[in-house]
């Protein structure tokens, strides 16, 4: 019995009075895809010498991947594109899905409905599931798909038809036991198997009724009959008007016999592509007739595979295939097709969706709505790792406690100077590295899954970076009030209530000093690795123009610019002043230098009285200077290759 999916519009339109049984796409919803003369190539770098010696040649040369691939999926059409390893499957659908490396270059040229194809125009009309499945492993499976209908599905629908489709596809899918379960991260936390999170890749996708799909091996990790349901749902959604095109790795037989078209790629061209029973006849006439009682995928994916040892006379064998096909009828009735639907392209009243031209966002949801649902998913990711929470909380107390002990009850003496000095310097060193290493996996780690969800039109990257921020916000507020309410009074510190709170506040503008410095690390190194190991070496010039390592007043001219962007800086100049501009006496043996009171020490280490509402403003602004460039980066990670 195959599952239906579609009775959501189904509902809203019998409650608007109409009493439909079934959905059918609109003509002017439905989608007719083709692709002509589709070659990719990439660059191949040649290099010599070996280990940490090996370099780069100036040499380059291009290996040809796709080579002048043809095809046309129309409405109400499940095209299943099958090869061996390496035929270039995936690589056709990146194409046209335009979701390319950037080291590819790409020819030929995409058609939508007589247009011709840009990147953003498929985004609110198409659905990609992803062989690589990413997900919040925080998140429970209805979560998951509760998050993803309030941001993909249309406005006009209400929150409890949201709920409605959600349950439905829950239901549809065999999600239903596994419903109230986290994801899980692999190594770290359980959660649901590797078969129930493909099933969710793909409810993800099919939960907001696209009118063109594409999935890349959605069924694999899937038992036969899991597989067997996956298939069923997408020939469902294709019998009701939509177009999907799909990989496929060894499908079974029964699988195999619910396509309705199929796609052969071999070494980077096309072998078929024609109906199913088409393919039989094709291979029977060049001599390659499917066996009997054979599962006929097969017999094609084993017929177009290299086997090794015999490269020379596959290769040989699958060109004349490859030949065979560009000759036959069914090639040619691919390359009308292709010409019929590009009759628009030069018309430009016309968009490539084959609408009137009009500015429209690719964002399903208003930005306050996108705000508060990526909020209540970055909220719900900090709440749920108590054990961090807690280690972070031990962390601070550790530290705070070690400081107090090792300070412990300093008194107004020349030795107390410096004793109290260092430790003004360590709040700074220790918000600076804890914080710093604390968020610079925050957009690292989850770029994929950003980058996923932003091309699918979910949220913009505005949305996503206050979102995060504001969740982590509470903590980063937390964590440093805590620690110096441990340490101020067991270092022996200014004992007065005002001194206290501006110390607090001070190394909690320190702290997020830091994180927005961590911020910007995530957000413009290219992976996780490259973040951790760069922001030691970005953090020790910025803590060595801090005062503390060197004197404010004897830094070199032409490095002096470094102070000016170093929270440590202003960080350490706010604290001493707040420490020493009240203390109107200090003990002083007889035969001692001394520093008769806190003014001395100020304008020793070449400090202003009046500079602490400076410094204040300076290390906010330093905290929205950084925050802004790691915004910029995070945003030029969005712009993707035409």
């Amino acid at each position: 019995m195959k599952p239906k999916l579609m009775s959501l519009i189904s509902k809203t339109e019998s409650e608007n009075g109409s009493d439909s049984s079934s959905v059918v796409v609109e003509g002017s919803d439905q989608i007719t895809y083709t692709w002509h003369n589709v070659n990719v190539f990439t660059t191949l770098e040649a290099s010599r010498g070996t280990g940490i010696f090996r370099h780069r040649r100036h040499q380059s040369r291009e290996k040809h991947i796709l080579k002048n691939v043809c095809g046309v999926c129309r409405p109400g059409e499940l095209l299943a594109i099958m090869g061996a390893s390496g035929a270039g499957k995936t690589t056709l659908l990146n194409v046209l899905t335009h979701r390319n490396n950037d080291r590819l270059r790409v020819t030929g040229d995409l058609f939508v409905n007589g247009s011709r194809v840009q990147p953003d125009d498929l985004t609110s009309r198409s659905a990609y599931v992803q062989q690589d499945d990413l997900f919040i492993g925080m998140l429970t499976v209805k979560e998951q798909l509760v998050f993803q209908a309030m941001l993909r599905m249309d406005r006009h629908l209400s929150h409890e038809q949201r709920m409605a489709r959600v349950d439905e596809v829950i239901s549809e899918l065999g999600l239903l036991r596994c419903a109230d379960t986290k994801i899980g991260v692999p190594g770290r936390i359980k959660g649901i198997s590797g078969g129930e999170m493909k099933r969710l890749s793909f409810a993800c996708e099919v939960l907001t009724n696209p009118p063109l799909m594409f999935c890349d091996e959605p069924t694999s990790g899937l038992d036969s009959f899991m597989a067997q349901n996956v298939v069923a749902v997408m020939k469902n959604m294709a019998e009701r008007g939509k177009t999907i095109i799909s990989t496929i790795h060894q499908p079974s037989s029964e699988v195999y016999a619910m396509f309705d078209r199929l796609l052969l790629m071999a070494e980077g061209r096309v072998a078929f592509l024609g109906e199913v029973d088409a393919a039989y006849q094709f291979f029977s006439r060049n001599g390659l007739p499917c066996p009997p009682n054979y599962n006929p995928a097969d017999f094609f994916i084993s017929t177009l595979a290299v086997q090794p040892g015999k490269e020379d006379s596959c290769r040989k064998a699958i060109a004349l295939i490859c030949d065979e096909y560009d000759k036959s009828e069914e090639a040619a009735s691919v390359q009308k097709a292709a010409k019929e639907n590009s009759k628009n392209a030069e018309d430009e009243k016309y968009d490539s969706l084959g609408d009137v031209h009009v500015r429209k966002s690719p964002y399903k949801a208003s930005w306050w709505t996108q705000f508060q649902n990526v909020l209540w998913r970055s909220w719900l990711e900090v709440i749920r790792e108590p054990m961090l929470i807690r280690v972070r909380f031990f962390q601070i107390m550790a530290i705070s406690l070690l400081i107090g002990a090792i300070y412990f009850g300093q008194r107004l003496t020349q030795e107390g100077i410096t004793n109290i000095n260092g430790a003004l310097f360590l709040f700074l060193t220790n918000m600076t590295f804890q914080n710093v290493f604390g968020v610079v996996s925050t957009f690292c780690a989850q770029l994929p899954i950003f980058l996923r969800d932003h091309f699918n039109g979910m949220y913009r990257t505005d949305v996503y970076f206050l979102s995060k921020m504001v969740a982590e916000l509470p903590f980063h507020v937390i964590y440093p009030f805590v620690f110096v309410a441990i340490a101020y009074h067991m270092v022996g510190f200014t004992d007065d209530v005002v001194n206290f709170l501006v110390c607090a506040g001070i190394v909690i503008l320190v702290a997020n000093c830091a994180i927005s410095f961590g911020y910007m690390i995530s957000c413009l190194a290219r992976n996780l690795n490259v973040a951790l190991a760069i922001a030691a070496p970005f953090i020790i010039p910025l803590m060595l123009f801090g005062g503390f390592f060197l004197n404010s007043g004897s830094t070199p001219a032409w490095l002096t610019w470094l102070k000016y962007v170093s929270w440590f800086n202003y960080g350490n100049e706010a604290l001493l002043v707040n420490q020493w501009r009240g203390v109107t006496s200090i003990a002083c043996r007889s035969n001692q230098t001394c520093f008769p009171d806190g003014n001395a020490v100020l304008s020793f280490l070449h400090y202003d009285q009046s500079s602490i509402t400076v410094d204040v403003f300076c290390l906010m602004g330093l905290l929205i200077a950084y925050r802004t460039v790691a915004f910029f980066g995070l945003l030029a990670k969005t712009y993707r290759k035409q």
